[in-house]
């Protein structure tokens, strides 16, 4: 999932944040959302939720939203190469996979066998 997340980043196909999120799944654009379980904000939660199922869009999730923000790019990389000063990003969605990686293609056999 986080080399999936790093090329669609890269091919500017990663949009982070509810505002934006919610847009691209209500034009049912999105191909994957990737929601944070700790999430604070139950409304938030359900409003994801219920576009991803009212539109068949495959959600994924993920325990952490630092961990999420820092897969999306939201953060800071040092010179030895850590993430500094990471924002949490509570959901995640992505329009365009990028190049094909192995990793897309695992991904995807997942999303298939659920």
């Amino acid at each position: 999932l986080k080399e999936v997340l790093k090329k669609a980043l890269i091919a500017n196909g990663l949009y982070r944040g509810l505002h934006e999120c919610a847009k691209i799944l209500d034009r049912r654009q999105a191909l994957l959302c990737v929601l944070a379980s700790n999430c604070t904000e139950p409304a938030y939660v359900r409003l994801v939720e219920a576009l991803c199922a009212e539109h068949a869009i495959n959600l994924i999730k993920v325990p952490d939203s630092k961990q999420l923000g820092e897969w999306s790019g939201l953060c800071k990389v040092d010179k030895e190469g850590n993430a500094r000063k990471v924002v949490g990003a509570s959901c995640v969605v992505v329009t365009d996979f990028g190049e094909e990686s192995e990793a897309r293609h695992v991904l995807l056999d997942h999303l298939k066998t659920r």
